[in-house]
């Protein structure tokens, strides 16, 4: 095996190299629209400047130079001076420029005795820097000072913007929870790869994790479990516990502070507020908002539960009361809603529940559902925000401002088909190519998982579209993202092991022209992307160097 691994890895460098020789590209994740490698290289020393015109006393611009600076201060012992005017030899000048096309779009010409870059905004000069990030030497994303490193660019002329809007990156934090500083890592990672959204699910059945003044015990009673399921999801005779008390929550003084790490990095965060479903947590700590009364405990058995939100007035005062500080804490367009996976079996037999329903009209329980959802996306419209659900509220009907997360693959084609031709937006993230718990290799070998099989190179075919849809519809596929749900992933290290470098490849389906795209030459760049994954210290998974490659065939 290690024989093989070498093999395979030394071919795949010296094909890089030629690559890169023939003038096709360079080694960048994910790749730009247009890429010309030249001869020759910029050289950055301690006399560099980076010279912004056009916005340098903008606080957005100074933000997108800073990571790369933060970076050059710690591996290369020196950070360059950033000047608001200037330009010439030696120095990086940042140029704001309103005719390039799109609000992400950049321009990067590096010239051995300068690099200029241009930008419609300071986000696309953040993707340049990114770019620039990717072309120096590895020792970049080393944790203290690298020495005997030229800090070399080779000369490169790239004209790039995205594809898609929507590049994101999702971490569910209620099943497992991650801390402030990892969470921000994260965020790190998908900002590299020029993903744009972090989609934070902060509730669930197995904890409830974002403070709520309001209502304390969501965090000092939902935010804990007295146990936890090992191993396989097995018959209850069968199934084994850890009965140490787990969890964990955000205060929302950490929310701030990661909101304003994400800021820094031009990540947009989307919190997702489970309901009516997945709620056990919640109603573990306020019993009185389902339909029984409880009581209920945290659960440590993943899977789906029947004890949701009951639809009554008090029940919904809870929630806008909820949503109310969560939308004044979140800069972002949308709130996530979720909407799935919530069994009925409590409405049927609910006397409140079965009143609603014919006090509005309503055929059953599923329409009950989408005036659950409808009420709650009118309310957050007082807060200035829209809703993101999961493809279950299309069941009974929702509004076609809702934007819709496709995550049943082929199960739910027909009707998101129907919905983005009536109107609704969609952000695709099947389960068939986008959910980053699944295994990415031979199950016998690698650590358990819920189950499913996704290898890198399932993930990179996927094209984020619907069938049938004309031009003009099909502009409502916002993008792609991909899922890290986290019942098999109680570590950190394990998260970073699943999602990367599957994850690069999200990116790189999300932002590179459909046209340009090749496998091959994706893992070859790959090889190159990973030597920096080393240096950051992430826990990756390498199993892609010895995959069977005729498997996709």
């Amino acid at each position: 095996m290690t024989k093989k691994i070498l093999l395979f890895g030394c071919a795949a460098l010296c094909a890089t190299t030629l690559f890169a020789q023939k003038g096709k590209t360079a080694n960048i994740i994910p790749l730009p629209e247009k890429c010309t490698l030249k001869s020759g290289e910029f050289v950055v020393n301690p006399q560099t400047k980076i010279a912004l015109i056009g916005g340098g006393e903008n606080q957005q611009m100074q933000y997108a130079v800073a990571r790369l600076n933060e970076l050059l201060g710690t591996a290369a012992g020196f950070s360059l001076p950033v000047v608001a005017s200037g330009a010439g030899n030696n120095t990086i000048t940042c140029t704001l420029n309103p005719k390039i096309k799109s609000d992400e779009a950049y321009t990067l010409s590096v010239k051995p005795n300068k690099i200029q870059v241009q930008a419609k905004t300071p986000q696309g000069i953040f993707y340049a820097m990114q770019t620039i990030r990717q072309l120096l030497p590895p020792q970049i994303e080393g944790k203290q000072q690298a020495s005997d490193v030229k800090w070399a660019i080779p000369c490169i002329e790239v004209e790039d913007a995205p594809r898609y809007i929507y590049r994101g990156l999702h971490l569910d934090v209620g099943r497992h929870f991650m801390s402030k500083n990892e969470v921000m890592q994260y965020i790190d990672l998908l900002a590299y790869h020029k993903m744009n959204t972090f989609h934070w699910h902060l509730t669930e059945d197995q904890g409830w994790r974002i403070e709520i003044k309001q209502y304390p015990r969501l965090t000092t009673v939902g935010a804990y479990r007295n146990r936890t399921l090992k191993g396989a999801y097995v018959a209850p005779e069968k199934r084994q516990w850890d009965n140490t008390r787990y969890g964990g929550f955000y205060t929302q003084d950490d929310v701030k502070e990661v909101l304003a790490y994400a800021e820094k990095r031009f990540v947009t965060v989307i919190p997702e507020i489970e309901l009516p479903g997945h709620a056990v947590a919640a109603l573990t700590a306020y019993p009185r908002y389902s339909c029984t009364g409880g009581p209920f405990e945290v659960e440590g058995l993943w899977g789906v539960h029947n004890d949701i939100f009951c639809p009554r007035e008090e029940t919904f005062t809870f929630l806008e009361n909820i949503l109310t500080e969560v939308a004044d804490l979140f800069p972002s367009e949308y709130i996530h809603i979720g909407g799935d996976e919530a069994p009925k079996r409590r409405w049927e037999r609910c006397h409140a529940c079965q009143e609603r329903i014919k006090k509005e009209g309503l055929k059953n329980e599923h329409e009950l559902q989408a005036y659950f959802i409808t009420r709650i996306e009118k309310f957050l419209a007082t807060k200035g925000k829209k809703i993101i659900g999961w493809d279950e509220i299309l069941e009974g009907g929702i509004s076609p401002s809702a934007t819709i997360m496709y995550w049943r693959a082929r199960e739910s084609d027909t009707s998101v088909t129907a919905a983005v031709r009536r109107g609704n937006k969609v952000i695709m993230t099947p389960n068939s190519h986008a959910y980053l718990d699944y295994y990415q290799a031979n199950p016998k070998t690698e650590p358990h998982t819920i189950g499913g099989y996704l290898p890198i190179w399932k993930v990179y075919e996927y094209e984020p579209s619907l069938p049938g849809l004309t031009p003009k519809e099909a502009e409502r596929v916002l993008g792609f993202q991909g899922n890290v749900w986290t019942e098999y992933m109680a570590t950190f290290d394990r998260v970073l092991y699943m999602a990367y470098p599957r994850a690069a490849a999200v990116a790189e389906v999300g932002w590179s022209p459909k046209a340009k795209r090749n496998y091959d030459n994706f893992q070859e760049r790959l090889m190159e992307v990973m030597k920096r994954y080393s240096a950051m210290g992430i826990n990756y998974n390498r199993t892609f160097l010895t995959e069977d490659r005729t498997a996709k065939k």
